[in-house]
């Protein structure tokens, strides 16, 4: 019987014009012998301008549509058809280079403790350039409340990119998705793994990270300051109030 890692990627109009890109860097991930891996597209929303974009004639991606509710409750949605034991991140404007699904499955499978990995990110520019940048940390284990403390330390920025997560799905389940906000959905969702087990860094380039004017990140409303401190302050609680569990991940099975 073959495993299966579900991608998980949530959509809009304005970036599903982005989704072939994602869709050629999904199949020409190789896979150990006995995995497979699960397109799982979900739209924010129910108009007609994303399905010409999806491939439907292949098995292996799931699309479905949903009313509105922004990136965190999009994709906490798609974990419905997460049938996996991992899922992985992928957001639709974003690209996976070669070997990113088997070195996030590799470094979990190898130890139990571990309950979620990230790696390096490179932006990608609108002349197909890519950039990197530095302060990532050493490559291996990231013990748990590093990236609390960290974030908290340095202006409410993690060392790791939420966007290149590979969780595992039962520990994903447990924590109950992404968090219910209007941004910062990811960040939240990576402190709290990070106070309930211990984590992984690859220093090899794990995500092409799109630039792009439309990209929500780029708007306004995003640096809104009320909106943001109210934001991070329920994030680091919810992670302070996890951690105070002393519950530790362990994976079964």
């Amino acid at each position: 019987m073959r495993r299966r890692i579900t991608v998980i990627t949530a959509v809009h109009g304005p970036s599903a014009h982005f989704l072939p890109d994602a869709y050629k860097s999904i199949r020409e991930q190789d896979l150990p012998e006995g995995w497979e891996w699960h397109w799982v597209i979900q739209q924010d929303g129910q108009s007609d301008d994303v399905a010409p974009h999806v491939p439907l004639d292949d098995e292996r991606v799931t699309f479905r549509q949903g009313r509105p509710g922004g990136p965190g409750v999009t994709r906490t949605i798609a974990l419905a058809h997460a049938d996996g034991e991992y899922v992985k991140i992928l957001d639709a404007d974003d690209q996976l280079p070669l070997g990113a699904l088997a070195r996030d499955l590799a470094a979990l499978e190898a130890d139990p403790a571990l309950g979620w990995a990230t790696s390096r990110v490179l932006d990608l520019l609108p002349d197909g350039s890519h950039v990197g940048f530095p302060g990532d940390p050493e490559p291996g284990a990231i013990e748990r409340g590093a990236v609390l403390d960290h974030w908290k330390a340095n202006g409410f920025r993690a060392q790791v990119h939420p966007a290149t997560l590979f969780v595992r799905r039962d520990l994903l389940l447990a924590l109950g998705g992404w968090m219910a906000l209007p941004a910062s959905e990811d960040t939240g969702l990576l402190l709290a793994l990070n106070a309930t087990s211990r984590g992984w860094f690859s220093s090899e380039v794990g995500l092409l990270y799109r630039k792009w004017p439309g990209q929500a990140t780029s708007q306004a409303t995003h640096t809104d300051a009320a909106e943001r401190d109210a934001r991070m302050a329920v994030i680091e609680s919810r992670a302070r109030a996890l951690a105070s569990f002393n519950w530790l991940y362990t994976a079964t099975g």
